[in-house]
C-alpha cells in the first residue's frame, strides 16, 4: 500500500504530494496495539489505507462505549478535532486487525489545512460525515430503549452469525452495563431467536418487532 493510495491525497498535485511523501510516516501496526489513551497529546493525524482501529471512550461509571471505526481508506477524525484545538485524546484507539496506517506529523497537517484547498475540504468532509455518525449515536443512547439498540445491532449483524464475542464485548458496542446485555441476550434466547454458548452468539432470525419508544 502507498501513502498516494489514500482518497485524502486523491486531488493534490504532484509537487505537493511529493512533500506530503517526504515527512508522513507509513506504519504497520499489530493487532492489540493502542495507538493512542485519553491525556495523550495529538502528535499527528492517522489515516487508515487497510486494517481497523476502534476508537472507544470509557465513563466515570466504569462503562466502555465504541465511538467510530477507522476502517480502510478512512482517517482519525478525533484526531482532527485534537490537532485543530490543541487539545489532548479523551478516548482510546485499538487495532482490532493488522493495520497498515499513515500519520501526518502536526507541522505537515497543519500546512497542508492552510495551504491545499483540496486536502482542506476532504478533511472537513470527513470530519462532517463522523459528526453525523456520532450525533446518531447519541441519539440513540439518549432516545432508545436498550432492548431496542440490541435488536437492531444483531439484526444488523445476522450475516456474520455466529459471532465470537463475549457479553462484555456486545455492552462496550452498545455503551452499557455487562448484565444488562446479559439479561436481554438471555430474553432473546428464551424467545427462541439467538443461541448462546461461551464467547458465541448465534442468531437464528430476525427477532420479534420491538417498539422504539
Amino acid at each position: 500500500m502507498r501513502l498516494r493510495d489514500h482518497p485524502i491525497f486523491a486531488n493534490l498535485d504532484a509537487g505537493l504530494l511529493q512533500h506530503v511523501e517526504a515527512q508522513a510516516r507509513l506504519m504497520e501496526l499489530p493487532a492489540g496495539q493502542q495507538v493512542f489513551r485519553p491525556g495523550d497529546s495529538c502528535q499527528g493525524l492517522p489515516m487508515v489505507l487497510k486494517g481497523s482501529v476502534r476508537v472507544q471512550m470509557t465513563g466515570s461509571s466504569g462503562h466502555e462505549i465504541v465511538l467510530y471505526r477507522i476502517g480502510d481508506d478512512d482517517v482519525c477524525t478525533l484526531s482532527i478535532g485534537c490537532l485543530m484545538a490543541g487539545r489532548g485524546y479523551r478516548a482510546e484507539a485499538i487495532v482490532e486487525v493488522p493495520t497498515t496506517v499513515v500519520v501526518l506529523p502536526y507541522g505537515l497537517f497543519d500546512e497542508l489545512m492552510a495551504n491545499s484547498s483540496p486536502f482542506r475540504r476532504q478533511i472537513m468532509t470527513a470530519y462532517g460525515e463522523r459528526l453525523d455518525t456520532l450525533m446518531m449515536l447519541v441519539e440513540e443512547i439518549a432516545f432508545q430503549r436498550m432492548d431496542v439498540r440490541l435488536t437492531e445491532w444483531l439484526r444488523a449483524h445476522a450475516k456474520s452469525s455466529p459471532l465470537s464475542m463475549t457479553h462484555q464485548d456486545l455492552a462496550v458496542e452498545l455503551g452499557t452495563a455487562r448484565e444488562v446485555v446479559s439479561r436481554l441476550l438471555k430474553d432473546f434466547e428464551r424467545e427462541g431467536w439467538i443461541r448462546l454458548a461461551r464467547g458465541r452468539i448465534e442468531i437464528l432470525g430476525d427477532g420479534p418487532v420491538r417498539a422504539a419508544v
